[in-house]
């Protein structure tokens, strides 16, 4: 028997769509509609069932579209995700590793002859700490706007620390669903958004890496680029388009990227 009860369960399926037949079970419950347009129908009666722990799936039999009811199956929950102190720590790492790696990428930047000081360190990382987080962050915010739009739970986001200085100071973020999701558009719209709201604030940040970024001589360049760190980057078409707003492309001139670029 499903709890709760099956009147409670027929009522609810009856209120969107047209019922034909009903077939019973111990377990499940099969609603044969006749219903066209179904979809959206589809996603309210979801959402409605799952508030009582019930998994509501659409099948087709033959020619035939059905809905069957099922008690939802319980989830282990991962007991050091489920904190809520949780991602507050890993947002807290986080910030200090890319603190820690931009202090570090600036510091050895002003060391370099021949180049001019792109700013203080700290101040720098300060900078490089807020573009980084904040296209994590916005991109984050993009999928949790759109799950909040289609009505779908999900956690907080977890940033995850990296390694700065040697490798990389953090390997993103990421967000849990906390509930079903009910077709295909709705995980579309949900996965698209994140891209979408980080590409708005990445142009932001990488215009302004290219406008404090420092330009030299290419002969000097060749110079430096003999037994140090420096090595050459290629330019995707963002970044070229952000260095041709300030004239800082071309074959005569070189730019050292500064760690916001």
């Amino acid at each position: 028997m499903i709890e709760p009860t099956q009147e409670f369960i027929k009522k609810a399926v009856e209120n969107h769509f047209d019922v034909s037949e009903v077939d019973t079970g111990l377990v499940k419950m099969k609603f044969y509609f006749e219903d066209q347009e179904f979809k959206e129908k589809f996603v309210l009666l979801t959402q409605e069932l799952e508030t009582n722990n019930l998994l509501c799936t659409l099948e087709k039999e033959g020619y035939r579209h059905m809905v069957v009811i099922s008690k939802l199956p319980k989830q282990k929950k991962r007991k050091w995700l489920s904190k809520s102190w949780t991602p507050r720590i890993m947002f807290a790492a986080t910030i200090v590793m890319v603190l820690i790696d931009g202090f570090y990428r600036t510091a050895m930047l002003n060391t370099f002859p021949l180049i001019k000081p792109i700013g203080d360190p700290l101040g720098v990382a300060i900078v490089y700490t807020w573009a980084l987080i904040g296209i994590l962050g916005v991109h984050e915010a993009g999928h949790l706007i759109a799950a909040r739009w289609h009505k779908i739970k999900t956690t907080w986001p977890y940033f995850i620390p990296g390694i700065p200085i040697v490798g990389i100071p953090t390997f993103g973020a990421f967000i849990q669903s906390r509930s079903l999701t009910v077709n295909r558009d709705i995980l579309f719209d949900i996965a698209v958004a994140g891209p979408i709201a980080g590409l708005v604030v990445a142009v932001i940040v990488v215009i302004f890496g290219a406008w404090s970024s420092p330009v030299i001589d290419s002969q000097i360049a060749e110079n430096l680029m003999t037994g140090s760190t420096l090595f050459p980057m290629n330019e995707n078409l963002i970044m070229k388009g952000a260095l041709a707003l300030f004239d800082k492309n071309g074959d005569d001139v070189e730019v050292i990227m500064s760690p916001i670029m």
